[in-house]
């Protein structure tokens, strides 16, 4: 980052921030082995560019209910080759990447990666030593976890649930970034939809949305919503079973839903 930290402005300054995921994975509920190969990953990152994507956000391992986790060597053996494809055809946005071990974030940075995307906040030691160090810009989500993975209770329990604990868990995430002397301008915080709850507690995160600056003294503009085809949305609109690939109307309403909030930036898999 030639010795100066990342800064969000620059790219907020336009409207809304779109990040494009470019899923690298066989198993992703999505979009899983479309992309694996480099050049159908490079076809795919020039579709969402050309429709609008300010950002492309890489990940190589899957998140998904219920998947295994993946050695970091595998992890990389699957960006490396992918990386190399964008850098040859001179991608005009930046990159991010969507990962949780240290030793691949650090490749990734040293192969012009600008921001780290890590859905378990930056709660590994190692991690958070690699933000600290690196001037990159962060990506800091929300999560529980269980094992080497993530806890993932019944979607579909009908109790209700408010948001109170997620909105603290965020909290805590801020206060761990803040903490370590990161600059709060380096980091979006993501509420964390569907990690560790339920479609109650989603729910009601989401109704807690155009309160939740104020309540984490955080600006709206430094949050990245990232509900694109999530279950949640199918469930709310009362078609739990339309398939993730039928949820992209569903996620761009949430999208307009979320910027008449103030909310800016957005992990999507479609754009337009």
């Amino acid at each position: 980052m030639n010795g100066s930290d990342f800064d969000w402005g620059p790219l907020l300054e336009g409207g809304p921030l779109f990040l494009g995921i470019l899923n690298l994975t066989p198993d992703s509920f999505s979009d899983g082995g479309r992309f694996q190969a480099p050049e159908a990953a490079l076809d795919q990152a020039l579709r969402l560019v050309e429709a609008g994507a300010g950002m492309l956000d890489l990940g190589a391992e899957s998140t998904r209910p219920g998947a295994a986790a993946l050695a970091p060597e595998e992890e990389w053996q699957r960006l490396a080759p992918v990386l190399a494809a964008l850098a040859r055809e001179q991608i005009p946005v930046p990159l991010s990447l969507d990962t949780r071990h240290a030793e691949v974030a650090r490749r990734g940075l040293a192969s012009g990666i600008a921001v780290l995307n890590d859905v378990s906040g930056f709660s590994a030691p190692a991690m958070l030593a690699l933000a600290q160090e690196s001037g990159c810009g962060l990506i800091a989500m929300r999560s529980r976890s269980q094992g080497e993975g993530f806890l993932m209770p019944p979607y579909d329990d009908p109790a209700p649930r408010e948001a109170g604990t997620a909105v603290q868990e965020l909290r805590d995430l801020r206060d761990r970034l803040q903490g370590a002397g990161i600059n709060d301008g380096r980091v979006l915080l993501d509420p964390g939809f569907g990690f560790g709850t339920n479609f109650q507690e989603d729910l009601a995160l989401w109704k807690s949305l155009p309160g939740l600056p104020g309540a984490l003294g955080w600006p709206v503009a430094r949050f990245c919503i990232g509900i694109s085809r999530k279950r949640f949305l199918a469930t709310r609109a009362g078609r739990p079973g339309l398939s993730p690939s039928e949820r992209d109307g569903l996620s761009a309403a949430a999208h307009a839903e979320a910027l008449a909030w103030g909310y800016q930036v957005f992990r999507t898999h479609a754009l337009g």
